[in-house]
């Protein structure tokens, strides 16, 4: 009887084991470059209303010490900025991202490296559905990356919106616009 219940929770701990791994290799799939990393990033957070996130994959993206941070006006019209974890962001942002619909899309990107550090200037266009033809809201993401050699690790978001007094610059739009 002890051998077949030993044996019952080993056969649970190793499937629990694969299963873990299997998920952790689909997202490592997904930070092995640049360009899946960002996408990665936009996509996560994007979703229909009611869409639900995969914020375990958002949270897989993040260095463990890496900060998102908006930016913008307060009261008094004075800059400030708001430091988050991502479980910060996940608390404070995601309940608004799925009862509202939110899609973050990507229009322009600014790379720059040395080493193993990238610096992303990513213009961005919000929309509340995938379908919308006019964003509520656009600006630009600055998002730092390092690569350890086996993956990019987002260390830090750091963005702020579009304004009347602080228009895009043409740097950073797509050519066409």
């Amino acid at each position: 009887m002890k051998k077949s219940i030993a044996l019952s929770i080993m056969c649970f701990v190793f499937s629990m084991s694969l299963s873990a791994q299997s998920s952790t290799e689909d997202h490592t799939n997904k930070v092995k470059t640049l360009d899946s990393t960002i996408s990665t990033l936009y996509s996560v957070i994007s979703g229909e209303k009611g869409q639900e996130r995969d914020w375990e994959l958002m949270k897989f993206l993040f260095h463990p010490d890496a900060k998102l941070i908006p930016s913008g006006k307060n009261k008094e019209g004075i800059y400030k900025a708001r430091y988050m974890t991502p479980d910060d962001y996940i608390t404070s942002s995601g309940k608004w991202l799925v009862q509202n619909g939110f899609f973050e899309k990507e229009i322009h990107r600014s790379v720059n490296t040395f080493g193993n550090i990238t610096q992303v200037f990513s213009t961005y266009e919000a929309f509340k559905s995938e379908t919308d033809k006019t964003p509520f809201m656009r600006g630009i993401n600055s998002i730092q990356l390092l690569n350890d050699g086996k993956r990019w690790w987002i260390i830090n978001i750091y963005w702020t919106q579009e304004s009347k007094e602080n228009p895009i610059p043409k740097a950073y739009l797509p050519n066409e616009q």
